[in-house]
């Protein structure tokens, strides 16, 4: 099992990244990674489950959503994006309509709509 992310530490690499992406630069990939693994966290506790698969390569990936549970190989509802529209989606700073029109998130199975648990709101 994981470490878990403190509060503190989630929110130290979430200002830390906010900070870089305004002045225009790559935020460091340790508060990429922290940030990421610490949303993830935040909506695994907001929606406990095994039916989504949410995945943020190359940084995390968690289980949520109550449904049927899958054990192996290739779970039939998969949620794929990036780490920079992650963040953007689970703070509330992006719309999942609008993330998912533009083709930044790679969505399979009929419960694959976040929509209902975002934001996770740190």
């Amino acid at each position: 099992m994981p470490r878990r992310i403190t509060t503190d530490e989630g929110r130290g690499a979430l200002a830390s990244v906010r900070e870089a992406q305004a002045v225009g630069e790559a935020p460091a990939r340790t508060d990429l990674a922290t940030s990421v693994r610490y949303l993830l966290q935040l909506l695994g506790e907001k929606a406990p489950g095994g039916s989504v698969e949410v995945r943020v390569p190359p940084f995390g990936a968690v289980q949520v959503i109550e449904g049927p549970r899958h054990t192996r190989g290739t779970p039939p509802n998969v949620v794929e994006t990036d780490a920079a529209t992650w963040i953007a989606l689970a703070t509330g700073e992006e719309r999942w309509a609008d993330a998912a029109s533009s083709g930044r998130i790679l969505a399979s199975g009929i419960r694959a709509d976040l929509s209902d648990v975002l934001p996770v709101r740190p």
